[in-house]
């Protein structure tokens, strides 16, 4: 199918819903400019703090107020980062809801989209257009966001309050796997309003996948990309990695069996509880922060694959239903 073919239906998408496209755009800009003038604000304090020669961990007198005034800043921009990654979070239920509602499941329940059948317009081209507008806004809009997300938060690695890669609005918000989450609600949104053809319900079930989609997805994020491990024999000074996303800790025997780390839990000697079940080492599987990539990657492979398969799904029940 030409993109000229699509024209005309795409046209009529923009023109429909360019009221909320206008909205949409501009909280995107604002949410742009903010974490702009906080990340400049965040710049200029701590270069300012630099300056004074001051330290947070050793306070002298006469630091105080630098001290609190840097520290002021610098939790004003982690819970600014904290909230902007809930918002992403937030952006693929919405874009879902979106297309399963207004874009797709009204049509279908109020009948509308006869009139765009009745125009040599087919089923196919009709349900292609609803979708490659907001799949095209959504990957552009998306992918900046996300840039501008990581533009920010690699700014504040360094702070005190510094939010770390693995957690889940910092992770949710960065890299490829926004965009997998943003497309996936886009497809799950078609898919129901083409099955159920009634608003309410269709937005309703767009935002229960979304959340079992999220749920499934961190559980078994850690399992994507092979873990490392790193053993310490007891004793020994354990040494945690640096900003590291730890996955299981426990015990070694010296035959290599695990044991969980609430082994010796409940012991009043640790040492002699340990001893007993022949421990030797401790150990730690966790994620790195090179891991980041190599996850996103996976995962947003695996969010792309379904949504395809979903959008497909929708196409076949619209042709076996309309023809």
């Amino acid at each position: 199918m030409s993109a000229l073919a699509l024209r005309g239906p795409a046209r009529i998408v923009v023109r429909q819903h360019r009221r909320a496209l206008w909205i949409t755009g501009a909280l995107a800009l604002t949410g742009i400019a903010l974490m702009a003038v906080a990340r400049w604000v965040l710049s200029d304090a701590t270069d300012t703090f630099a300056d004074t020669g001051c330290s947070v961990r050793h306070t002298v007198q006469g630091c105080g107020i630098a001290v609190r005034h840097v520290l002021s800043v610098e939790l004003h921009f982690s819970r600014l980062l904290m909230y902007a990654g809930i918002a992403m979070l937030v952006l693929p239920a919405v874009i879902g809801l979106f297309v399963a509602g207004p874009l797709v499941g009204r049509e279908l329940e109020d009948g509308t989209y006869r009139l765009s059948w009745s125009q040599s317009v087919t089923p196919t081209r009709w349900l292609t257009a609803k979708l490659a507008v907001p799949a095209v806004l959504t990957v552009a809009g998306v992918s900046v966001l996300s840039a501008v997300y990581a533009w920010a938060w690699s700014r504040g690695r360094g702070t005190n309050y510094a939010t770390q890669w693995f957690e889940p609005e910092a992770y949710g918000a960065m890299g490829p796997a926004p965009v997998g989450y943003a497309l996936l609600c886009l497809a799950v949104g078609a898919l129901a309003g083409v099955l159920i053809r009634r608003t309410l319900p269709a937005m309703a079930v767009t935002a229960a996948a979304y959340v079992a989609a999220a749920v499934v997805m961190n559980s078994v994020r850690s399992g994507l990309w092979p873990m490392r491990t790193d053993t310490t024999a007891l004793g020994t000074e354990f040494r945690y990695p640096s900003a590291a996303s730890d996955v299981a800790v426990g015990w070694m025997t010296g035959d290599g069996t695990r044991l969980g780390d609430a082994t010796c839990i409940e012991a009043t000697d640790v040492n002699a509880c340990m001893a007993r079940h022949g421990a030797t080492s401790q150990y730690l599987d966790y994620h790195p922060a090179a891991h980041f990539w190599p996850l996103q990657l996976v995962e947003t492979g695996i969010l792309l694959v379904v949504a395809a398969a979903l959008v497909a799904v929708a196409f076949r029940v619209l042709r076996r239903r309309h023809g």
